[in-house]
This record gives C-alpha cells, structure tokens and sequence, in this order.
C-alpha cells in the first residue's frame, strides 16, 4: 500500500462556456441534444454494480416536449430498497479500508469526464429533461457538479489533515475520521443535476456506501452521472441507484438498523416528516442517524431608496425567473420603496415582456417550462387566485398554457397587504410578488421581510447607502443563509459562497464546503502512551510534610 502525505490538485473554479453563436461548444452541445433526442432509451436502476430493469416501466419526457418520449425507466418496489441496502452493506469494508487518496482519484476522474468527454451529453439531457436552457445548463451539470467534486476532494484532506495541536511528553496524541456505522440515503431534487449528484458523492468520498432515489422527474441526468461514476472507477454497491416510491423507500430504509444519515434537498413538509419518523424510529438504530437537509425557501430582494434602479431591475428579473423561478435561491418576494416603483414597475415590465419562452433546444429562449403538471397546475391556481383577489394585482404575465409544454409566462403579483399568500408560501416557480413600501417605513420592512417567511434561504439587499446596508446585513442576519449586497440573491459558487439556509429551510451544513463533509464522519481521537505509569499511587499520597 502507498505510503506518504499526498496534497491533491488544487481546485478552481471550473469556466462557464458561454454557447455563443458560432462558437464550438453551441455546435457541440446541439449535437448532443439531436442526438439524445433521436433515441429512445431505457433506463435501468443500479444496485450492486448491476442493471435491474423491471416490468413497470415510465416514460421520460421533456417538461417542454410531454408528448415527445426520450425513453422509459424501470421503476423499482421495496424489494429493490432492500437489495439496494444490502449491496451497500457488502461493499463498505472494501470501500471504507480504501485509501482515501484511492476514493479521491475516482471523483477527480469523475470531474474531468464531466468537463471533458461527458460535458455536452450531461449538459443536454439536463436540458431535456428538466428544461434549461444552455446557459442554465452550464452552471449546473457542468460547472457546478465539477466544483463539487474537485473542492470535496480538497476539503476531505483538509478534514483527514487536522490533527490535535499538542502531545505531551512520552504521549502521541492522533485523531482519525471513520466512515458512519451503516448505510447513508440520499434523497436528491429535480431542479439541479449538481446537487444530485453532489449528495451521494461528497457522502461517498469520506467511505460512506449510499442508497441514492433521485427524483422521478431527474432521472434522465441521473442516469448519465450514474455512468460517469462508473466510468470513473467507482465500485460496485458504493453508490446504488433505485428508482421507487418515496413511501416504499421510507419504509424499508427509515425502519433498518443500519440506517445511518439522511442528505436530502427537498421540501419542508417532507424533510419535517422524514425527521419525525427518525425520531419515532430512533430506538431501532444502531447509532443515531446524521440528519443534513436543505429545504423550502422564500427567498427575498429588498431595495433600499438609494438602490440603482439599473442595478435593481436586473437582479430582480434575472433572480425570479432565471429556470423559470425553480431554483431553491430564487427570488419570490420583492420589497420596493414607493419613490422607485414608478420607474422599477416599468423597466421590470419591458423586460418580462421581452422574455423569449418555448423549448429548450432553440437557444434564443429565455424561459422554457416548469418541471411538470403538478407544479403547472399548483401555480395556475395561485395565479387565478390572485387576478380574484382584492388584496393582489397582476402587472405582468398571468397567462398559462400545457397543451404542448408546462409553460407559466413569468407573472408579477403586486401585493396590497403584506400578508398576502404569495409572499409567504413558497411556489417554485416563475410567480414573483412584489410589496410596495412607503420609503420612511424602511425599518418597519426589515422586520417585515424577518417575520414574513418561515425560511431562510437566501436574500439580497440592493442600496447605495452604506449605513442601510450595515443596518440590513444585521436586522436580517437569521433571515439567510446566503446574504447578497447588490446582487440577485441566486447564484452561489462552490467555494466561494458555501450553500443553506436555517429556520424552514434546513439545517445549514453549507453543501460545496469541509462544513458538510463533517456530517459524514465519526472522529476518533487515539492516545498513545510511550512510557505508561507503571503504579498506581500518586506523589501526593506519601506521608510526610
């Protein structure tokens, strides 16, 4: 076995391709989605290094395309979770007694199939299949994944590096970093191919074995990160994909001794469940379980006075409708001084109504469609409540249309009263409500965008006076996780802005830094004695003055 103090290659940011016209990359990406959607494929599950396909298969379609079928997957039972657990199970002596400079080169590998060879075919299935377009694309299931995996890798050293300052005389004193005791689930979203994908790896590269159920609706991409790993080295059983029911899965998986730690993005109300029935269930495990989940949010812009209009009107139109409003970070509610909204509401307005929308493989469309019905219909009837409502106004949008894709025109509500129901539950989608504040009431707002939500994921506060910033940054210091100064408050970096939020939106372990990679390990210290006390008496116990 190699022996020696190995530093691993510096990461760094990986460069966003811009698809300009003419360029490589567009003809290369647009290759690759002609390509994906000349085929019709079918999607097996992956347990134990094995395909499992069963008789009950789903279609997988694009949210903007539903009746074009890119192919089916399998879809699994509670038999596949059992399989799936036990493949894990089998697999964690090899993989945990692996060096962890061994675990490191598989996800380095992994990272550079993403950037390389994989990039467009990765790239266009998340177009496909969740609806973004090229640029949105980019920043996730290239860029953001391939951040994941080289900073992880970092952090994991760093983590493995950190040693107990002092020994003392004739005394070693070490610290070591195990894998949990048993099996980690990871429960992933549609909405982002890198958090999919960053959820059972970064568990992975500190020794963990995972269950992985990505969602139904992100199973295209998930498919494709599956073949990378697998590409990359990683063994059979580490990392077991099953295609199955939330409930099946919480089942088998919330009821088995080995259960170990949940890392979830997703919903509140789920993660609150998922919580609740660990706890009913915590006298069957054999260790308590880690519970990581970044969850709902609300996430808010707050203009001060002195904002720059330009600057203002950008980061709202691009925070609330970039991927047509599903991002976890997403602007929902705006709060605007009555002095700027004459001038704001127009430029907001021009710009919406600019909005190219339709698929995602013609790129000069701006906004393509929400992830499916469900979430269709859910925000159609927010929008009709809201053209019902005394209380509400829309400015612009509040059409609707799934005859050929779930297509929702980016709506503005204007809100009358600051408990409307637009500015406090969360839509997930391209619905933004704006409250209009008379510009002396400043410090009543800041208490109003603290108590209005109950989440706290990310925000943003837009001034050019420094004391109100100073004044937001404290007033709102619980109301996010990720706290923007002049910007739209989506956007984190892998590590530059390490990402979650607390209160209803999760527990904070910051995915994309060493914080998170913490959640996957079980410190050991171990004391070691060169010249051990060979009595038990102490000098103090002789008589004498």
């Amino acid at each position: 076995m190699l022996k020696g103090f190995f530093k691993v290659p510096v990461p760094v940011n990986e460069p966003v391709y811009t698809y300009a016209v003419g360029s490589n990359e567009r003809k290369l990406l647009k290759a690759a989605i002609e390509e994906a959607r000349s085929k019709h494929i079918d999607v097996p599950m992956f347990i134990g290094g094995k395909e499992i396909r069963t008789d009950k298969k789903n279609n997988i379609t694009p949210p903007h395309d539903h009746q074009h079928v890119l192919g089916q997957y399998s879809e699994g039972t509670k038999t596949h979770v059992t399989d799936a657990i036990n493949a894990a199970l089998a697999a964690k002596k090899d993989w945990e007694n692996l060096a962890w400079e061994d675990r490191a080169a598989i996800f380095l590998k992994a990272a550079d199939l993403i950037a390389g060879k994989y990039r467009y075919k990765l790239n266009a299935a998340t177009m496909l299949g969740q609806s973004k377009n090229p640029y949105q694309a980019e920043i996730d299931s290239a860029c953001e994944i391939v951040d994941f995996l080289r900073f992880n890798v970092q952090y994991m050293s760093e983590i493995y590096a950190q040693q107990p300052p002092v020994s003392g005389k004739g005394v070693w004193n070490r610290l070591e970093q195990r894998p949990l005791e048993g099996f980690v689930f990871a429960l992933t979203p549609f909405n982002f191919t890198a958090i999919a994908g960053n959820l059972p790896s970064c568990v992975a590269m500190m020794g963990n074995v995972v269950v992985w159920k990505p969602s139904n609706t992100q199973i295209y991409s998930a498919n494709v990160l599956m073949e990378i790993f697998r590409e990359a080295g990683l063994p059979d059983g580490v990392i077991n994909l099953v295609f199955v029911s939330g409930p099946d899965a919480g089942d088998i998986i919330f009821k088995h001794p080995d259960f170990a730690g949940i890392h979830f993005t997703g919903s509140t109300g789920v993660f609150q469940n998922i919580w609740k029935t660990i706890g009913e269930n915590i006298h069957l495990y054999k260790t308590y379980p880690r519970i990581v989940g970044e969850t709902g949010g609300k996430d808010f812009i707050l203009v001060h006075p002195s904002a720059d209009l330009k600057v203002t009107n950008t980061a709202i139109v691009r925070g609330a409708f970039e991927y047509q409003g599903q991002k976890c970070s997403a602007a929902s509610r705006v709060y605007i001084p009555k002095s700027l909204w004459p001038e704001l509401k127009k430029s907001m307005i021009a710009d919406i109504q600019s909005f190219t929308i339709g698929g995602t493989e013609d790129f000069t469309n701006f906004i393509n469609a929400v992830i499916d019905e469900k979430s269709f219909d859910k925000l159609a009837k927010y929008i009709e409540r809201a053209k019902d409502s005394a209380d509400a106004e829309i400015i612009v949008g509040g059409t609707y249309d799934k005859s050929k894709g779930y297509f929702i025109h980016p709506t503005v509500i204007v809100a009358n009263t600051p408990d409307y129901e637009t500015l406090s539950e969360e839509l997930f989608g391209p619905v933004l409500t704006v409250y209009v504040y008379e510009d002396e009431k400043w410090e009543e707002t800041l208490e109003l965008v603290d108590k209005t939500s109950i989440y706290a994921l990310t925000g943003s506060v837009i001034a050019q006076d420094r004391y109100a910033i100073t004044q937001a940054t404290h007033a709102l210091r619980n109301a996010a996780g990720n706290f923007y100064v002049n910007d739209k408050c989506t956007g984190a970096v892998v590590g530059q802005q390490p990402f979650g939020g607390a209160r209803g939106s999760g527990t904070n372990d910051k995915a994309g830094s060493m914080i998170n990679l913490l959640r996957w390990v079980s410190p050991r210290t171990i004391k070691e004695t060169f010249n051990p006390d060979t009595d038990y008496r102490y000098p103090f116990l002789e008589k004498g003055e």
